[in-house]
This record gives C-alpha cells, structure tokens and sequence, in this order.
C-alpha cells in the first residue's frame, strides 16, 4: 500500500478544517458580491466615525480571521476538555454569531447593506458549525 493511500485522522480533520475555513471565506465572498452586483451600497457610518465602504478585501480578512479563531476555539476544547468541546463550541459559535450582528443595529447603512453583512456573519457560523467539529460516530 502506498503512503498516498494511507489516511491519518489528523489529516482527514485537517483537510476538513481547511475546507470548512475555505467555505466560510468563499461564502461570505459570494454573498457581498452578490449584493454588489444587486446593487447594494456597502457604505456604513458608525457613531462619531467617518463613513467607511465594506469592500471585498474586508470581508476576505475578517471571514478568514473569524474562521480561524473558531478554529483554534475549538482545537482548544478539544485538548483541554474533549469529551465536552463539540457542544461547548457549537454553544459558543452562536452567541458569537448572534453578538455579532448587534453592531450592525446601530450603524447607518442601507437595509440592504445590512442584510447582506449580517448574511456574511451567519455564512461564517453555518460553514463552521457544519465542518468544523468532528463527525459524531
């Protein structure tokens, strides 16, 4: 049998942990150039800030920051409290989620901008509540 053919664990949960953070990113991705070509304006004014347009390299950086965090959450529940961590995480990817759609209540933007942004906060928690922990045996 070749080395090719031989599969570790570490490497298929690798592989779909790489993947998970890959759909996130690449979700969030469509979802604001589908808005974009909808022709929504990423314009947002936060309180006291100057107006700042949401572009795709914003979205790219904070989908991949964010994905990695959840990663290495995770990662960290597993090793310290593993018998605990999937449900643990999963709880903590959704208040994250959810704490984060709070800021964009308070921001000045169109409805359609915020509909589009909160859609790429949710993309993130959905790929990484899907792929990211292990599958139950």
């Amino acid at each position: 049998m070749s080395a090719a053919a031989v599969t570790t664990p570490t490497t298929s949960t690798l592989r779909r942990r790489a993947l998970a953070v890959g759909v996130a990113v690449v979700a969030c991705l469509a979802i604001w150039s589908i808005g974009a070509l909808a022709g929504v304006d990423y314009t947002v004014e936060s309180p006291g800030q100057p107006a700042t347009v949401i572009g795709a390299g914003a979205i790219f950086v904070v989908a991949l920051g964010a994905a990695l965090l959840g990663w290495a959450a995770l990662a960290l529940l597993e090793r310290f409290a593993p018998r605990a961590a999937r449900p643990v995480w999963i709880s903590l990817a959704v208040a994250v989620t959810l704490l984060s759609l709070v800021p964009l209540i308070g921001v000045e933007a169109t409805g359609g901008a915020k509909l589009t942004l909160g859609a790429t906060h949710v993309a993130v928690a959905v790929a990484l509540i899907a792929l990211l922990p292990r599958p139950r045996r």
